[in-house]
């Protein structure tokens, strides 16, 4: 007899919704060691005293939200409150444990820049295997390769083994590879701070042309780019959501969160 999850993700593909994320009701918990069991035996032994062994957190506590297409919304909260759990969950690395998601359009998360580069190759060379694992072909890259140089501001830097790259210039490459992905939703964590102050300022006028025409969700510390670039903001604290709505109103709520530590 198969057994269907309480809790669900389904991506769909409707134009005529204007709904780009569904979020209906969303919890989340993880089971936290207490002790450790020694081997079979000591397990066993512990289950027929109704030891468990572990605690059970609750990370996400019944969230609802609708976020539009062509919306910039701001996620955050507090560490701890839940809301890095929520990327995952949007971006599929997790699944809910009750509630509903659904994803209305190709969804390309910004998360751990970085992921599949090996050190022991070129720049070249990663730049190629990087793009064919966002689904490009060779003959697409082609096109897009002197321009991802370009924006990363690495062209001296191309056929040396990236062992040698600084974590900075790793990550400046890599963003610059990423922002290359056909996504119709952008998930972002704390993207926005790659690389030095002019780097930096080049990647909020990249994300500040998005307006309009993406849907982009950016969780985030920095409430100065909260108020810069969202339309619209979401307070998680504790896993539920405190406050929602106006970018400046949410953001100054954070902050008298995080004053009373």
């Amino acid at each position: 007899m198969s057994r269907r999850p309480i809790g669900s993700r389904v991506e769909i593909n409707d134009e005529t919704n204007d709904i780009a994320i569904s979020v209906k009701n969303l919890h989340k918990s993880f089971r936290l060691p207490t002790e450790r069991s020694f081997g079979l035996k000591q397990a066993i032994f512990n289950r027929l005293r109704g030891i468990k062994g572990y605690k059970e957190q609750k990370v996400l506590k019944g969230l609802n939200f609708d976020i539009k297409k062509g919306e910039f919304v701001g996620i955050v909260g507090r560490n701890g409150s839940g809301k890095s759990t929520l990327l995952k969950i949007l971006a599929g690395i997790y699944y809910p444990e009750k509630g509903e998601i659904t994803i209305n359009g190709n969804l390309v998360p910004f998360i751990e820049l970085g992921v599949g580069f090996n050190p022991e190759l070129t720049g070249r060379e990663n730049v190629y295997m990087n793009g064919a694992l966002l689904g490009f072909s060779n003959e697409e890259m082609d096109k897009m390769y002197d321009e991802i140089w370009k924006f990363a501001e690495l062209e001296q830097f191309q056929d040396q083994k990236l062992k040698n790259y600084s974590s900075g210039m790793q990550v400046r490459l890599a963003f610059s590879i990423a922002i290359r992905a056909r996504g119709d939703i952008l998930l972002l964590d704390e993207v926005l701070a790659v690389g030095d102050a002019a780097f930096q300022e080049k990647c909020n006028e990249y994300f500040a042309s998005l307006h309009g025409s993406q849907t982009v969700i950016l969780v985030t510390h920095s409430m100065e780019n909260v108020k810069k670039f969202c339309d619209r903001a979401i307070l998680i604290e504790d896993g539920k959501i405190k406050d929602e709505g106006d970018p400046k109103k949410v953001a100054d709520e954070y902050i008298k969160l995080w004053k009373q530590g």
